[in-house]
């Protein structure tokens, strides 16, 4: 126990050098590889969108991901509604161009967030999940 302790101290390190770091963008979101866009997920406080087209986002998409459609013209409305800007926001689409797309938008409008670099094709490729 006494040596789980001293970890806590490097561990937070860690955590605080994994969301503050990366390849930003302009300095505004930042880009991760399908590796580090998975573990970015598997925290329940990021929240993920798919920003596809409904019939992209059901043909397959990262489960638990949340759908808003960048080409809509209620995207940064329909964000700024379903969104909380305290939690993180990780993004992707096909090949990651629309979603950087809406990661200028969204960071404009105040939220941390995160794209999926080479999207979910990038995403298929490195044999990662999806659900349908």
């Amino acid at each position: 126990m006494k040596r789980f302790l001293q970890l806590i101290p490097a561990l937070c390190v860690s955590v605080f050098a994994f969301f503050s770091c990366g390849n930003r963008s302009n300095g505004e979101y930042t880009n991760l590889p399908a590796d580090d866009f998975e573990r970015l997920i598997e925290d329940d406080n990021v929240q993920c969108v798919d920003v596809r087209t409904v019939a992209e986002y059901s043909e397959g998409h990262i489960p638990g991901s949340l759908n808003i459609n960048i080409l809509d013209e209620r995207f940064v409305s329909d964000a700024d509604e379903l969104l909380d800007k305290n939690h993180p926001v990780a993004v992707y689409c096909k090949s990651g161009r629309r979603s950087r797309n809406a990661a200028e938008k969204l960071t404009k409008e105040g939220f941390t967030v995160y794209n999926l670099d080479k999207g979910i094709e990038g995403w298929k490729k490195e044999g990662k999940y999806i659900e349908k």
